[in-house]
């Protein structure tokens, strides 16, 4: 396990392994949010408008209100991992999910769904003409000074700090960012509290339009989601925004923890395929800076 921590203010309070390399997993979800966003603040989209040729918007997507069909319980999808196989095309991908035939109507339910996001991950593309690896890198990762990077191929995953075991970054399908747990960090400092996105677009990402928990056996009290963000609570912690992440090589949350003093963003990263353990964690470690942080004078 390791601990990254800031403050709302950017000041690193922890990082245990400085030069260690993680995947984000479902932390690259708030960033393909954040570039969503920011076509639709600059003129490039409406979130509301109906997809060309389909019932869903933007926003559904983002919402996970679309219905697209989810793929990560999809049979042929986890044979194919389990057996070391290439990665499919998206289009495959797409066709043996079946994402034309919807869950639900856009907008009636919600349903976590990657494939919604691969979806979203296509339309990136095709606006700016470029790989999403070379989108973010010029839209957010280099403009924020960060080393983190989308991983693209096994070469990539064989430099993370526990071994991949043969998973290609290619089954995330949305898109897999990898990085150091500092890095996590100041991403979401800077999504929250930083001029990535204009005003509007920032507290459009935030406004919680699913609401439900607790979860069982996990540490929520209430969990939610925005644009691409989970906003939830725990016991002793209050209101939590960020998003936790998982496969098969580790698990991870990268958090932020506004009614807490000091306001800590945690990035707890766990080797193995369950976020539970990372999510109890950054809270623990959340509770604990918030009262050393409160016991400083002014």
């Amino acid at each position: 396990m390791t601990i990254a921590v800031l403050n709302q203010a950017g000041q690193l309070l922890r990082d245990d392994l400085p030069t260690a390399l993680f995947p984000w997993w479902s932390f690259t979800k708030p960033v393909l949010a954040a570039l969503v966003l920011r076509a639709a603040a600059n003129g490039a989209w409406d979130l509301d408008a109906p997809l060309h040729g389909r019932p869903y918007s933007l926003r559904h997507l983002l919402q996970h209100r679309a219905g697209v069909p989810e793929y990560g319980g999809l049979a042929s999808y986890k044979s194919a991992v389990r057996a070391a196989e290439p990665p499919w095309s998206p289009a495959r991908l797409l066709r043996e999910v079946n994402s034309d035939r919807l869950d639900f109507a856009p907008g009636a339910s919600w349903n976590y769904s990657n494939s919604g996001y691969l979806i979203l991950r296509q339309k990136l593309e095709h606006l700016h003409g470029a790989g999403l690896a070379q989108i973010m890198q010029a839209e957010i990762l280099t403009p924020l000074g960060l080393s983190a990077r989308l991983a693209q191929d096994a070469e990539d995953f064989a430099l993370l700090h526990w071994p991949a075991a043969g998973y290609h970054p290619g089954w995330v399908y949305h898109g897999c960012l990898m990085g150091t747990a500092q890095d996590a960090t100041r991403l979401l400092q800077a999504l929250l509290h930083g001029d990535l996105l204009p005003t509007e677009a920032r507290k459009a990402m935030l406004l919680q339009d699913m609401r439900g928990g607790p979860i069982p056996g996990r540490v929520w009290s209430e969990i939610g989601y925005g644009l691409g963000i989970m906003i939830g609570a725990a016991p002793d912690a209050g209101r939590i925004i960020g998003h936790s992440g998982c496969g098969p090589i580790s698990a991870n949350l990268v958090a932020a923890f506004p009614e807490l003093p000091g306001q800590p963003i945690v990035a707890a990263f766990v080797q193995g395929g369950d976020e539970t353990p990372a999510e109890f964690t950054a809270v623990e470690v959340a509770a604990a800076v918030a009262k050393e942080q409160a016991g400083k004078p002014l």
